[in-house]
């Protein structure tokens, strides 16, 4: 995988980047909160509109929390593979199937930036590049998990006798 060099950054962009994250850990319960609001009621995750409140805003704190670890790894390859399979594992012992898992992530995406966006962080055009920066890499990031979180299901699969 090409992961360590696709995150070398510049200082401005890691000083956004740290901004970014500290928000998103800071008001990882809000965030949360919007985000398990918004999949409890989404027509494309039905099987989230039956799971606790409590359980769903707990495993969306938690990822938004752990995001850090995963951004600023030294050891992106296995860090990105144990955060996203771990994800996988969660939601699929949970009866989740994997494309509403997937439609999950893309929505915890989502409403991290929505949130950031709201804070007005983007007040001048180099903040704005910092941003795109920024979202390039969470893109990155997010894509590549939504790859293992489809290769874990898979596996997991396979192991109980599911065939295609």
């Amino acid at each position: 995988m090409l992961i360590p060099s696709q995150y070398k950054e510049s200082n401005s962009m890691k000083v956004f980047a740290d901004k970014l994250i500290e928000i998103t850990e800071r008001h990882a319960e809000e965030i949360a909160q919007q985000w398990c609001r918004a999949v409890r009621k989404d027509n494309r995750t039905p099987s989230y509109h039956y799971i606790r409140e409590e359980k769903c805003l707990l495993h969306a704190v938690s990822f938004y929390k752990n995001l850090s670890r995963v951004y600023f790894s030294k050891r992106p390859d296995r860090d990105l593979y144990e955060h996203f399979t771990q994800y996988a594992e969660d939601r699929y012992n949970e009866g989740i199937p994997c494309p509403e898992a997937i439609y999950a992530l893309f929505m915890m995406r989502r409403h991290m930036w929505l949130y950031v966006d709201s804070q007005a962080l983007f007040l001048t055009p180099i903040d704005h590049m910092q941003a795109i920066e920024a979202l390039n890499k969470t893109t990155r990031i997010f894509d590549l998990g939504t790859f293992f979180v489809a290769q874990k299901y898979d596996v997991l699969r396979k192991r109980d006798g599911f065939l295609y």
